[in-house]
């Protein structure tokens, strides 16, 4: 997923163990609003609106892989952000994640890139 955490592209968005005992984290990249979420011992990041309704995902919940929405109860998987059959969707966007020195480090130039 990551080739270096030394590239430019790369920011530290968050303390590794802000996720060690909640399962979403929302955090903001410049003026984009963004989740990270724990699904076992995976990381991931995504956008944090819902591309169906733009709800709060941080108010979903996780389970087996999928982040559900809180207001219609669409599923997104965490792994390629497709939506759960019968939603007229686009998928969620993700972002790369890695994690060094006890932060995690998102790709900004993707996040950025997404919202231009």
């Amino acid at each position: 997923m990551m080739t270096t955490l030394n590239s430019a592209k790369w920011v530290a968005i968050c303390p590794s163990d802000r996720l060690a005992h909640q399962t979403i984290v929302c955090v903001r990249l410049e003026a984009v609003d963004l989740l990270l979420v724990r699904d076992g011992d995976r990381i991931f990041a995504c956008e944090r609106a819902c591309p169906h309704e733009q709800a709060d995902l941080g108010l979903g919940r996780v389970n087996d892989g999928r982040l559900f929405c809180p207001r219609h109860l669409a599923s997104f998987d965490l792994h390629d952000g497709n939506v759960s059959a019968g939603w007229p969707s686009r998928p969620l966007r993700r972002y790369a994640v890695g994690i060094r020195d006890g932060q995690i480090w998102i790709d900004a130039e993707a996040v950025k890139s997404a919202v231009t």
